[in-house]
């Protein structure tokens, strides 16, 4: 979906998020939104709502992973993308390229999960697949007499690596850099991924992505975890595309106050939450990031699929120290997020709320829901 101009500029520098954190802190205040939104709670129980979801999903270049998640020829990440089961791998040629992930015998997936293989290799009857995708082998081939091999590939989707991420588009109609125009490089060059992991939460994905996009509730969420070092209903927000960036920062911002504009560092000072919409958020602690792609089971089931990716060098020791305390902090606080979107799920089964109320504090959240309804709206627009 084609992005206002006047959305497309460019993100504030840290020493500007820094300058208008202080601001706020000086005069009680934080960033506000232009307008409030009522999103109906049936948009988080319908199965037609979300099957218009999976449409968008499907409809329009999304993040699949981080580009260190596929760091060496072989590497492979087979996962379903909006329901779709897909196998995304490192060429011979360090190209990244994506798979609808069946093969063309009889239609059984090739892998799961992640790995590094030579070929993909069905574990049915053993057909094999280069890289590429192409046709390599069929055992006992003289049973085929019919078949090409060379029209028997795996069949494409779209796929393009940008600034460290991997995007795929299942829209063979798309103009497939189009939605990623505005992102601008979020990822260092020298980042490698530390670990992975794939969690199910018994909720609806938005509640759960909802979670990430506010600092509202600090104070009665993180009584003792993030209330304690952080502020209260304090954040800077910015749009970039149908995109947002939310700031939270720490009490030890304070240390920059009296900084020159080349001292700043903010690292361990705020943590940026980058929405990618519509199902991405990529976050920054201490020394990593953290990549999490939220992909959608049912109306109240989400699979979670979290990269860690940090940059390790000559002192891994200490980094690896810093990223293990810090993310051992982080996870406290997104337990209690996720007790809160839990609860939150249940609270849909009560009927006593015709919609949830989002209001100026929680523009980000705005933002997705006013972009989701324009998308599925334009799906659908295109479908009839």
């Amino acid at each position: 979906m084609p992005v206002n101009a006047n959305d497309q500029k460019q993100l504030l520098s840290d020493m500007e998020v820094v300058q208008r954190i202080f601001d706020h802190i000086d005069n009680s205040t934080t960033d506000m939104g232009k307008q409030s939104w009522k999103e109906p709670t049936d948009n988080y129980r319908s199965k037609a709502r979300l099957d218009a979801e999976l449409k968008v999903l499907q409809s329009r270049s999304i993040v699949f992973c981080p580009s260190s998640a596929l760091a060496n020829v072989g590497d492979y990440v087979a996962r379903d993308a909006a329901r779709v089961p897909l196998i995304v791998v490192r060429g011979l040629d360090g190209v990244v390229r994506a798979f609808r992930n069946a093969c063309r015998h009889r239609g059984v997936q090739l892998a799961n999960g992640h790995g590094c293989a030579r070929a993909l290799v069905c574990p049915y009857h053993g057909w094999a697949y280069s890289l590429d995708g192409s046709l390599r082998s069929i055992p006992h081939e003289q049973g085929f007499p019919d078949i090409d091999k060379a029209t028997r590939g795996l069949v494409a989707v779209a796929c393009f690596e940008r600034n460290g991420l991997v995007f795929i588009n299942q829209n063979p109609l798309a103009n497939i850099e189009q939605d990623i125009a505005s992102i601008p490089k979020l990822i260092p060059d020298n980042y490698r991924l530390l670990n992975s992991a794939t969690v199910i939460v018994n909720a609806n994905w938005k509640l759960y992505l909802e979670s990430s996009l506010e600092g509202y509730h600090i104070r009665q969420t993180h009584k003792s975890t993030f209330f304690p070092v952080q502020y209260d209903n304090l954040t800077v927000v910015e749009v970039f595309g149908e995109n947002s960036r939310v700031a939270f920062p720490y009490q030890s911002i304070e240390g920059l106050r009296h900084k020159k504009h080349a001292d700043i560092s903010v690292d361990g000072r705020l943590t940026y939450v980058y929405h990618l919409f519509p199902n991405v958020v990529i976050s920054t602690f201490p020394g990593c990031m953290q990549v999490n792609v939220l992909e959608p089971i049912d109306a109240s089931t989400t699979r979670q699929h979290t990269y860690l990716i940090s940059a390790i060098g000559e002192n891994e020791t200490a980094l690896l120290k810093a990223v293990s305390q810090g993310q051992n902090f982080a996870a406290e606080g997104a337990i209690e997020d996720l007790q809160i979107v839990l609860s939150a799920q249940r609270g849909l089964l009560s009927k006593a709320n015709e919609f949830l109320e989002f209001g100026l504090f929680e523009s980000a959240i705005v933002r997705l829901h006013s972009h989701l309804a324009k998308e599925i709206k334009q799906v659908n627009s295109v479908s009839e």
